[in-house]
């Protein structure tokens, strides 16, 4: 085989292995978003509290992917009222306990038994 064709067959393969490298950083879990059946469980079982421009909020929500809807929500931008004993955002109230900032999709799931 001549040097043209080993550099080529060389540049692919580094190219292949970055490309499977960016994609199981991007992707860790394999999976973007937690499940309908999850996401309504824990949204039956909790309140979590959130605010118009709080980013971590934001990545909360992204956990849940198209399933965020199913969260029991309150925005304490609009409903501030709601939210006096609440100090920062996200905040989950599960079980009369208040867990403050962003929460694995598995933790939520330990502290409200889905």
């Amino acid at each position: 085989m001549d040097k043209k064709k080993k550099d080529l067959i060389f540049n692919i393969s580094v190219f292949i292995i970055f490309i499977g490298l960016v994609y199981f950083l991007l992707i860790p879990n394999g999976s973007s978003q937690t499940s309908e059946e999850v996401a309504k469980c824990i949204g039956e079982n909790s309140i979590v509290y959130v605010q118009v421009g709080c980013s971590h909020c934001v990545d909360q929500e992204e956990m849940f992917g198209n399933n965020s809807a199913l969260l029991n929500k309150i925005d304490c931008f609009y409903e501030l009222d709601r939210c006096q004993d609440i100090d920062g955002t996200p905040t989950w109230k599960i079980k009369g306990k208040l867990y403050v900032g962003v929460q694995s999709i598995k933790k939520l799931q330990e502290l409200t038994g889905c």
